[in-house]
């Protein structure tokens, strides 16, 4: 679609030339795609060679002739885009007169492609052997008969010769309101993002126009609109000024918001994760985010938001809510690999929809190698054993918006048999089976709440001895999430912080408190988070028993992909007898990230990570942290990063391998 229609082509002695608008949203008529542009990708065999000679058709060979324009390559294809001739090569005419009107039809589109790219100035001529066709001017004779000239012998060459000129640049921009004539934006340039010699191009002009849109929908001002464009060119200056007419519409909140279509989730479900109220203002991220709310519900597939064309009695904005279903049952398999926390294989099955209200289970079962810490190794298949085995198996049950509310009820249930360590600094094993029940009160599409209670009965062993275990606790947690992605963050925070009591008056054999908090920010530098700052902090606690009377599962550790990169899972932490792992009762971990996008699918990320376990039940910074670094590369796809890092420990201890390389989806936090 063009930008502007011509008013005129030229004035004399470089005077002004006005441009009338045609704005983006004006309907076009459809065009059928030209699947000849595919033609540079070599996926349809090559269109360049024209049709046979005949007695009965005129074929023609195209060429462009840009001279010595600094975009050559860039500005033929913008002309091939446009040209009647270059689309219809393959249709040859049937004689020299067709083909003669074929070129005269040709050039107001080429001067409008010019004009797109600011070449105000541009000549455009269209010859066959000589006989030149140029705008204004109507094909003649000459150049029928030297067009036929050339039937049935060769193609007839037909040259597009185009001296650009130079680029015209912006001077000054206004945005005024319509009826009114006075500035409705008090700094257009910094708005539209237009700058005194800036390219005076129609694609700069229109992204301009669209910012201007978004800037007053962002006041509050739905209905906003830019009704007309007014170009002024200056030939002789070589510069444009531009005039944006707005119609910035009144002042408005949001209005009813109205379920549509939920196929088999009930509408009340889809209301719950809407936070939408009327008479608040209007604000496209608050729809925004209500397209990410309502797609956290596991059951919907996608969600469709859409907005009145007018206010209603209020003076509000009504809104429009539908949301197609994902498929109910799902079944899959997955496989991990870290050169130092082994191999691992999952499968799970999964239904969204399991009683009619969106709820959600999923089963799912992991089998791993569990690494050897008694200084022995698998050296062939012979001396595997069945306690080399791990496993853990996890069911998760979830009610979303219980009763219509903001409600949700939660039940995750584990039984595990894991071995966790090295050789060089020994380790634990464990056997546990673990019950928990919450509820879930969610304030916001950013912050919840949750408070429950957990059962767990377990068996662990390590150099500090067995523990036999009941924990009989209330988990209390927060969590509070501002990011744009689940899995490629580039701008927010992520907050959860839990506090778990485990009483003995409600039958825990360990009488403790376990703390944890974990906080990571993300910031992108540019517009476009081609570069991204993350980083993050974690940290954890446990009160009241002594170390060795605290399950080995229940103590902390550092180390491992999700911590501290380079390092064995769960293998940083204090040493006790023999100098073997014990874990401790606090924990520290910290990591930043500089996330480089190289192309759009390809990224490069060096990390720094730290971290330890400690005895004492607060951190204490006064024994030696852990340290790695590394460098990521990041393939982006649709669903997320796939991730491989390789990591380094910086001050590594007797038995840390020297590198670590682990592979994921998603970024490391």
């Amino acid at each position: 679609m063009r930008l502007w229609r011509r008013v005129s082509r030229n004035v004399a002695g470089g005077g002004v030339c006005a441009f009338a608008a045609m704005l983006g949203g004006q309907s076009t008529p459809a065009e059928a795609f030209d699947f000849s542009s595919l033609d540079v990708f070599g996926l349809f065999g090559s269109k360049e060679q024209p049709p046979a000679v005949s007695t009965s058709t005129l074929p023609y060979q195209l060429s462009f002739d840009l001279g010595d324009a600094a975009d050559a390559k860039a500005l033929t294809r913008t002309l091939q885009d446009a040209s009647l001739l270059y689309r219809l090569r393959q249709d040859a005419p049937p004689d020299g007169e067709t083909l003669a009107r074929r070129m005269a039809a040709d050039l107001n589109p080429l001067v409008d492609a010019l004009w797109s790219q600011g070449y105000f100035n541009a000549e455009v001529a269209i010859a066959v052997d000589g006989v030149a066709l140029k705008p204004g001017v109507e094909p003649g004779a000459a150049l029928v008969r030297a067009a036929e000239t050339h039937r049935n012998r060769e193609p007839v060459p037909i040259t597009v010769r185009i001296q650009p000129g130079p680029v015209f640049g912006l001077r000054n921009v206004a945005v005024v309101e319509r009826g009114e004539g006075a500035p409705v934006i008090a700094d257009p340039a910094k708005v539209s993002k237009l700058k005194p010699g800036d390219a005076a191009t129609s694609g700069a002009l229109r992204a301009a126009q669209a910012a201007l849109v978004d800037h007053l929908r962002n006041q509050s001002r739905p209905l906003a609109k830019v009704v007309e464009m007014r170009p002024v060119v200056d030939h002789a200056a070589r510069i444009m000024d531009v005039t944006y007419v707005v119609e910035p519409g009144p002042l408005a909140g949001f209005g009813a918001v109205t379920i549509g279509e939920t196929g088999d989730i009930p509408p009340a479900v889809v209301r719950s994760f809407i936070y939408l109220e009327p008479g608040d203002p209007y604000s496209p991220k608050a729809l925004a985010d209500t397209r990410k709310s309502v797609a956290t519900i596991p059951a919907i597939g996608s969600v469709r938001i859409r907005e009145a064309d007018k206010l209603d009695a209020a003076g509000n904005l009504p809104v429009f809510v539908d949301v197609t279903e994902r498929p109910k049952r799902l079944i899959g398999f997955s496989a991990r690999y870290s050169t130092i926390d082994g191999p691992a294989v999952k499968t799970y099955w999964e239904h969204r929809n399991l009683f009619g209200g969106a709820e959600r289970l999923r089963l799912e079962g992991d089998i791993f190698l569990a690494p050897r810490i008694n200084g022995t190794k698998i050296s062939s298949f012979d001396d595997f054993e069945r306690s080399d085995l791990g496993g853990r198996f996890t069911v998760s049950f979830m009610k979303p918006a219980l009763w219509g509310t903001r409600y949700d009820w939660l039940v995750d249930g584990t039984g595990a048999r894991e071995r966790v360590g090295t050789n060089r600094y020994g380790g634990y094993t464990a056997r546990y089976a673990n019950v928990t029940t919450a509820i879930r009160r969610r304030f916001s599409d950013t912050f919840s709440v949750q408070a429950g209670l957990e059962v767990e009965r377990g068996q662990t062993s390590d150099v500090l001895g067995q523990v036999d275990y009941t924990l009989v606790g209330i988990p209390l947690s927060v969590k509070y999430d501002s990011t744009d992605s689940l899995l490629d963050a580039t701008r927010g925070i992520r907050a959860t912080a839990s506090v778990t009591p485990y009483p003995s008056f409600l039958g825990s054999t360990v009488n403790v408190v376990q703390s944890k908090a974990a906080v990571s920010g993300y910031y992108a530098i540019d517009e476009d988070a081609r570069y991204v700052l993350a980083g993050r902090v974690g940290l954890g606690s446990i009160a009241g028993e002594k170390l060795a009377d605290i399950p080995a599962t229940r103590r902390f550790y550092a180390g491992g992909g999700g911590s501290v990169r380079g390092y064995a899972y769960r293998t940083l932490s204090p040493l006790g007898p023999l100098g073997q792992l014990t874990g401790g009762r606090s924990l520290f971990e910290a990591s930043v990230e500089a996330r480089i996008k190289v192309t759009d699918t390809i990224g490069l990320v060096p990390f720094f990570d730290a971290g330890m376990a400690f005895e004492s039940s607060i951190p204490n910074f006064k024994q030696e942290l852990q340290y790695s670094a590394g460098l990521g590369l990041r393939y982006y796809t649709p669903i997320g990063p796939i991730r491989l890092d390789v990591a380094a420990p910086l001050n590594a201890r007797k038995g840390d391998k020297p590198v670590a390389i682990y592979i994921s989806i998603g970024q490391a936090f």
